[in-house]
């Protein structure tokens, strides 16, 4: 006997809050926030504060901030105060890329999205732009590790706008570009043409693209939304001047934490968040303020973006 095919779809999972289904009920612009800055890349109450302050950025802009995270067998868009501070104090909560998502909604955990599984629920929920702080990439030393993030196929696959400080400047942002080249992911620099490198607003590499406006940006994922096969589009917006750590500053504060990460044989997706805290240390905390700035640097213009397309 023929057993009848199951009626569940992805949209039962889907549980928007007040705010964002009335904006998008209303065609008002919306922008999709990560969850992982909340648990793996801050200290509580300061990643709680930071959350929403970028809420606010995004609310000062017009927009409404639509923050994702799984909770409950759910994928939540847009986070109520009492759910981000739950989210914010949980523990063991699943740092959750493509490979993860599934995994977490099926047993009930919580999980706190990275850049591929947030533009994965984002674009599930109907939202076209997406902020963050810096996307990952190829690790460097990749051609024997064969670590790459999961950011990068997603980019090349799912039609949402990230917007974004570059690739964290840890990783190998040659290769990063070269596989996103690859992947069909236009690379757009904000207002420059050097590429930034997240703490730091130059990179020494030049930027395959360059736009200077909101509204530009807008005009490009509109084109490429008359292709059905597209992918998503990376904006990489320079940390503000009076925020950023230099170049030749931060390379050194880099390879000593990626020193220490190799002589304690970290891997995989622990790499990011170990390197991230030994720069926290080696630079007194000034990587997390930069991180903060250009995370709120990020939601303005996503915000912006996010405005021309309804």
């Amino acid at each position: 006997m023929t057993k009848p095919a199951s009626t569940a779809s992805l949209q039962d999972l889907i549980v928007y809050n007040d705010e964002v289904r009335a904006a998008l009920d209303a065609g008002k612009p919306v922008v999709a926030l990560e969850s992982t800055i909340i648990t793996h890349g801050m200290p509580f109450p300061r990643n709680v504060e930071t959350a929403r302050q970028v809420e606010a950025d995004i609310r000062a802009e017009g927009a409404v901030p639509a923050t994702i995270a799984l909770m409950d067998g759910k994928i939540m868009v847009g986070l109520s105060d009492a759910d981000l501070d739950r989210l914010a104090q949980a523990e063991d909560v699943m740092k959750c890329s493509r490979a993860d998502l599934t995994f977490a909604l099926a047993t009930g955990r919580y999980g706190a999205t990275t850049v591929a599984a947030t533009m994965m629920a984002a674009h599930a929920a109907g939202l076209k732009v997406f902020a963050t702080g810096g996307i990952g990439g190829v690790h460097k030393g990749a051609e024997l590790s064969f670590d790459i993030s999961a950011d990068l196929d997603e980019l090349g696959r799912t039609p949402v706008c990230v917007v974004s400080a570059g690739a964290k400047a840890l990783l190998d942002i040659p290769k990063t570009l070269e596989v996103l080249e690859t992947r069909g992911v236009p690379v757009i620099a904000y207002g420059t043409k050097e590429l930034p490198a997240f703490w730091s607003r130059s990179s020494g590499l030049e930027a395959p693209y360059s736009l200077n406006s909101a509204e530009e940006i807008g005009a490009l994922l509109k084109m490429r939304e008359r292709f059905t096969d597209h992918g998503g589009l990376l904006v990489a917006n320079p940390v503000p001047e009076a925020d950023e750590i230099p170049r030749a500053e931060m390379t050194g504060y880099i390879d000593e934490a990626i020193r220490m990460a190799e002589a304690q044989n970290i891997k995989g997706k622990e790499v990011t968040p170990f390197v991230l805290g030994a720069i926290l240390d080696l630079t007194n905390g000034r990587s997390l303020e930069t991180n903060i700035a250009l995370v709120r640097n990020n939601a303005r213009l996503a915000a912006r973006i996010a405005a021309t397309l309804v």
